[in-house]
């Protein structure tokens, strides 16, 4: 099937030179980019995008989609991360399949509405009967291009760790399940779907030992690597004390530095830890919304791109974001860095640049993140019409002036929200289940 965006008044293409277009179309064909340019016709089905601003499908590379229904939860709305944690695992314990996969519904549709076109997940905790599938199963529904990480949690309460002993799991188990939904899931060809990546939970939740083996088998099934890593000061004072040395020289230790590695967070790197990630092109997610809510800190994101380390945004679990607006996320991202370095320290451009491209470049996604003739037809179109953007002088500056809700969207030339709504899946419905699963857990 052959699709045009016709009459687009802006195209930011974040493409090799970074192009931009004005009054173009773009042909798709098989969920393809084909053809850009003006006064093109022949296909079955025209998107009108006068007055639009289209831009690559954002990228979100860090989720915990299965927090969707857990936001705003009172006791921990003002803790710090260990506190908060230790306030939602006995709440999270009680979950089970339908609560995996119509919390993930719920947080794809979001993302979608938000401009999302890729988004990973990282899912490390499988309370009864809850498997990774529950979420893949959700996101093939939706339409939405996938990345889940097959998480995991091996330290207990009894044994000095963070979570309660019922949301651990024996380290043969969790290596088995890898390799399972790896041989079930895992595609690894040009314009794959679902993609799985391998993401113990963290340092302080895993062992030594399940996270070399983590890597080791990683790395023979060809897949892409994933765990938080130096969030806050706690994060870094538990390293020095259990590891006797900071987070990136632990990553480093144990094989999880290199180019198919990305750690969420990452807002206390020192220098060398900097550097150390810049020349092994290990990636960084990082979420600023969620920093901020959890009172972690300003991760210093303008040094690692100077430095050259791979940047996406992630909007990370709507526990500690209590939202999952990805386009929201790139504003963020930009205030936090004028905030920390002045107000030319990141441009609207460059901010939304690593919410594209930047993304889909930590995620090993060359295929997608940029709108170019070859590229996947991952692609947003944001109205411009409206009151958000009213009076602005520079249409492409969208997170400057807005707007904070795609009008289309499409995920492999396919439509995913049309005329601002999700068309996929039936929203309301999914939103009065997730309000009932919601309420039970209240009681």
């Amino acid at each position: 099937m052959a699709i045009l965006i016709k009459n687009a008044t802006t195209v930011l293409t974040m493409d090799t030179t970074l192009s931009e277009w004005t009054d173009t179309d773009i042909r798709i064909e098989d969920g393809v980019v084909t053809e850009i340019g003006t006064g093109l016709t022949g296909v079955d089905q025209t998107i009108d995008a006068k007055g639009c601003v289209v831009t690559p499908g954002l990228v979100n590379t860090h989720h915990h989609l299965y927090q969707t229904l857990t936001r705003a939860v009172p006791d921990g709305q003002d803790a710090l991360l260990f506190g908060w944690l230790q306030t939602l695992y006995p709440i999270w314990s009680r979950f089970g399949p339908e609560e995996m996969f119509i919390s993930a519904q719920i947080g794809l549709a979001e993302l979608a509405l938000s401009g999302c076109t890729l988004t990973s997940d990282h899912l490390y905790l499988y309370p009864n009967g809850a498997r990774l599938d529950d979420t893949i199963a959700a996101a093939h529904e939706i339409g939405m291009r996938f990345h889940p990480t097959r998480g995991a949690m091996s330290i207990g309460e009894s044994d000095g760790g963070l979570p309660p002993d019922s949301l651990v799991e024996a380290e043969a188990a969790i290596l088995e399940d890898c390799i399972r939904v790896i041989d079930a899931h895992h595609d690894a060809s040009e314009g794959s779907m679902v993609r799985v990546g391998i993401a113990p939970c963290s340092p302080f939740s895993v062992s030594r030992d399940l996270m070399r083996d983590a890597a080791l088998l990683a790395r023979d099934k060809g897949v892409m690597l994933h765990t938080h890593l130096a969030e806050n000061d706690e994060d870094i004072a538990y390293s020095l004390e259990k590891f006797g040395c900071r987070p990136g020289q632990y990553a480093e230790d144990l094989g999880w530095t290199g180019p198919d590695v990305w750690h969420a967070h990452c807002v206390k790197l020192d220098g060398q830890e900097i550097d150390l990630f810049a020349k092994s092109s290990t990636g960084v997610a990082h979420c600023p919304c969620s920093n901020c809510r959890l009172g972690s800190g300003i991760a210093p994101v303008r040094a690692m791109r100077d430095a050259g380390v791979p940047v996406g945004l992630g909007v990370d679990g709507s526990a500690s974001n209590d939202a999952g607006n990805l386009i929201s996320e790139a504003r963020q991202a930009m205030l936090l860095q004028r905030v920390a370095n002045g107000a030319n320290a990141m441009s609207a451009r460059e901010a939304l640049f690593i919410a594209t491209r930047g993304g889909a470049e930590v995620l090993g996604r060359p295929d997608c993140g940029q709108i170019a003739v070859g590229k996947r037809a991952d692609i947003a179109i944001w109205d411009t019409t409206g009151v958000q953007s009213a009076g602005s002088w520079d249409p492409a500056a969208l997170l400057l002036a807005g707007p904070t809700r795609v009008k289309h969207l499409l995920v492999e030339g396919r439509p995913v929200v049309q005329d601002g709504q999700v068309t996929t899946i039936d929203l309301p419905r999914v939103i009065e289940r997730q309000n009932q699963l919601a309420q039970a857990l209240m009681v």
